[in-house]
């Protein structure tokens, strides 16, 4: 694949050209970083004409980025909030030779070894959120699977700085761990998307038509996911 940067004053797009049909542009989470994957037959000054018309677009999107309200960095400390499937819950931090994280009640608390450990603290609830979010995944998966009559893809876990979730040429699955702290219904928006490109790998208009036969609300789900903090 080949890559180009287009700059535009402050404005600076990654241009990938693929063996694809149509010229697609997108602008990600959380930083407003600006993408298009354009045909290989297109050249370089005609992908520059296509932006100049969308340039508008791109900063509006890139102001909503900007405005959305953003989670401040966690110490991992007693007392401090965190949020799992989009409830708050507050940290109890205790000593323990067995590193896990337990829920009671309105608390999370982690168990680590040395309590003042940063790096172990942070391990361990990533451990928990990997964990109870890949559970949620597949039981999203294996009941749309069903309901779309494909297979059930294998999926990955990780951490993703511009995406909730990718799907691979491979047909593997990729879910941002950030979706664990999300409500269960935008995690279900994020399975739903990335299986209809199992079947459709564009976001064209039989995209759309398939995301509304599988997910009627899937705009709601898609908006209070945009609304929550990054």
């Amino acid at each position: 694949m080949e890559k180009h940067i287009l700059k535009y004053s402050n404005l600076e797009i990654e241009v990938t050209f693929k063996a694809i049909k149509n010229l697609h542009l997108s602008v990600h989470p959380p930083e407003g970083r600006v993408t298009i994957s354009s045909p290989e037959f297109y050249d370089l000054e005609k992908v520059r004409i296509y932006v100049a018309t969308k340039l508008g677009w791109i900063k509006k999107e890139q102001r909503k980025f900007k405005n959305q309200l953003r989670e401040e960095p966690r110490l991992f400390i007693n007392q401090e909030s965190h949020y799992f499937l989009g409830e708050r819950y507050l940290l109890l931090i205790e000593q323990s030779k067995k590193s896990r994280v337990e829920k009671k009640g309105k608390r999370l608390v982690i168990y680590v070894n040395d309590t003042n450990d940063f790096s172990s603290k942070q391990r361990v609830l990533n451990t928990f959120y990997r964990k109870n979010l890949r559970e949620r995944i597949e039981l999203f998966l294996e009941k749309y699977s069903l309901i779309m009559l494909v297979p059930t893809p294998k999926i990955t876990i990780r951490s993703m700085k511009t995406k909730w979730g990718s799907c691979a040429d491979s047909g593997t699955l990729f879910f941002n761990i950030e979706l664990a702290k999300k409500p269960l219904e935008c995690i279900e928006y994020i399975v739903v998307h990335e299986m209809i490109h199992l079947i459709e790998r564009r976001h064209n208009k039989r995209f759309i038509q398939l995301m509304d036969q599988f997910l009627p609300l899937w705009r709601a789900q898609k908006k209070k996911l945009n609304e929550l903090p990054l």
